[in-house]
């Protein structure tokens, strides 16, 4: 049993954020922060039985700049 799960969190201006999860297949979409918690939330619940359930869901934000030189 895996004690926690890890998700990449990327933000994109037009349409809010997606979220995966590593080592999983395991993907979700939100307008906003609060709404994604919730859905990465209802994703690995879905995906996992009861006893396997990670017991954290760690977050990894993926901020992404440009720099012209």
């Amino acid at each position: 049993m895996n004690t926690e799960i890890i998700f990449l969190v990327e933000e994109d201006s037009v349409s809010g954020y997606f979220a995966r999860a590593l080592g999983h297949p395991i993907f979700t979409e939100a307008e906003t922060l609060e709404e994604l918690k919730n859905n990465i939330r209802d994703a690995v619940r879905c995906h996992f039985d009861e006893s396997e359930l990670p017991r954290i869901i760690r977050l990894h934000f993926v901020k992404e700049e440009v720099i012209a030189l």
